[in-house]
């Protein structure tokens, strides 16, 4: 697994690097945003550690301009102990995010997560591709098509919509969808699922505004029901 780091506190980046290393990882680190952006697109990078605050181009943006051409997993690291500013990652395509200053161990414990949620086989079985209606998902490239639409998704939106489909009419509340989508120890609250699903809607919705495929129980948490 490739990881690249982006940071530009060089002595944090030395120690997330050696300790990766240590595990067996390969390690490619940028120290700017504009050099980030380069690394992602040029390399063959499997998850993305990226800092919120950069040189030249913020982590905001940067995730921005990887989700065009990538759903490489990332996560976001912040200074910040604002849920504006985590609310605002996962926003612009992040997978998670992690508030600084942290524990080595928490951070790797995270990244095996995504990782393994992207990699490992589902835990249903299930043929390389599954249609519903007009909707398909390819599992070995992890995407949607709607129609004669392709659609990438990051990690947590693929996971969503692969819940969704395969239990259709089934209700999840936002807690359901926390615990089973991002796991019982996720620190984060439930306006990280409303954020996803607004995210998922907004990719495979004809009109997010009225949704055909992911719809909401008011009251109760979110469906998905076949258009």
């Amino acid at each position: 697994m490739k990881v690249l780091i982006v940071d530009d506190e060089k002595l944090l980046v030395k120690g997330i690097k050696y300790n990766f290393e240590q595990d067996g990882y390969e390690v490619v680190v940028a120290y700017d945003g504009e050099e980030a952006i380069k690394m992602a697109y040029d390399k063959s990078i499997d998850l993305i550690i990226l800092d919120l605050m950069l040189p030249k181009v913020d982590g905001l943006s940067v995730c921005q301009k990887v989700r065009e051409f990538s759903n490489v997993p990332i996560v976001m690291l912040t200074a910040k102990n604002e849920d504006m500013d985590k609310i605002l990652g996962l926003e612009y395509g992040a997978d998670d995010y992690l508030t600084k200053p942290f524990n080595i161990l928490e951070l790797k414990a995270r990244v095996k997560a995504v990782l393994r949620r992207m990699t490992a086989p589902e835990n249903h079985t299930k043929a390389a591709e599954l249609t519903v209606g007009n909707v398909k998902l390819d599992y070995n490239l992890r995407r949607v098509t709607v129609g004669d639409k392709t659609i990438d998704l990051t990690a947590k939106e693929f996971d969503l919509i692969d819940l969704f489909v395969c239990n259709p009419g089934k209700v999840y509340s936002r807690e359901n969808l926390l615990d089973i989508v991002w796991g019982y120890d996720y620190p984060g609250d439930v306006r990280t699922v409303d954020v996803h699903v607004r995210r998922l809607r907004e990719k495979i919705e004809p009109n997010p505004a009225v949704p055909q495929f992911i719809h909401t129980k008011w009251g109760v948490g979110y469906y998905f029901k076949e258009a």
